[in-house]
């Protein structure tokens, strides 16, 4: 599915990330645990094409992303999910969905959303769209409510189905915990798993790592830009190491 390969990015004289190498297999959770300024963001940045990479390559199934901007990254099949949220917030909740199936037009021959039949736009939109007001009973209800008025939670609900919206292949989050209560945590999380149960193959960044990790089938360990350790989820949550350095101040 997703292969990074030998990664480095650089932001002037300094390097983010050094010669970072990791897969993703098809239907399943990775996340990358490391403390801030490790380099994990810049990572996700670069895999996305929103960061220039500055050696390595980046391989969705046999297709290079690398080199490619991020239009053209989401075309090809990843959604990404920034941390942040950064929803429309003067749009209602459905507009901002629909935003996010706008690459979906475009791997059907239409450049501009605006000459797509509306028989086409329909056909494209609506499966989507009933599937994640499904999987977020809460943006069914707040349909029409304008996105900058939800909750926390909600509006991290609404940036992850937007990127479901485009129909991707693997979906990529950055901090989708940040700023939210344990409750809710673990309800975003859970759905995570959810959607990985269903097929979805998810790389993840995530500041609480024991709940990351216990829905994840596998992860690295990021330290001033390298992968320092690699294993499956309970062989990182049961190292001693790892524990000590990330797991010790985590939320249970």
């Amino acid at each position: 599915m997703l292969r990074v390969e030998n990664v480095t990015v650089a932001y002037g004289l300094s390097t983010a990330v050094r010669e970072v190498s990791l897969v993703v297999n098809d239907g399943e959770i990775v996340t990358i645990v490391g403390s801030n300024g490790a380099g994990k963001t810049s990572l996700l940045n670069a895999i996305s094409g929103t960061v220039p990479i500055k050696s390595g390559a980046v391989w969705l199934d046999e297709v290079k992303l690398s080199g490619r901007p991020p239009h053209k990254t989401v075309r090809l099949g990843l959604g990404y999910v920034p941390e942040g949220r950064q929803i429309f917030g003067s749009m209602s909740v459905v507009d901002n969905l629909i935003m996010g199936s706008y690459p979906l037009y475009a791997r059907k021959w239409f450049r501009n959303l605006a000459y797509a039949p509306w028989a086409l736009r329909d056909s494209l939109v609506k499966p989507n769209l009933e599937k994640v007001l499904k999987l977020f009973p809460r943006l069914d209800e707040r349909r029409t409510q304008q996105a900058g008025s939800l909750s926390g939670g909600e509006q991290q609900m609404l940036a992850i189905g937007r990127a479901l919206m485009s129909s991707p292949k693997i979906l990529l989050l950055d901090e989708p915990s940040l700023g939210l209560a344990p409750m809710l945590v673990k309800e975003i999380l859970s759905l995570l798993a959810k959607l990985r149960d269903e097929g979805m193959t998810i790389l993840l960044i995530e500041q609480d790592a024991v709940a990351a990790l216990k829905i994840a089938d596998r992860g690295y360990v990021m330290e001033r830009g390298r992968i320092v350790l690699e294993g499956s989820a309970g062989e990182l949550l049961s190292n001693d190491g790892v524990k000590q350095a990330y797991l010790g101040k985590t939320r249970g």
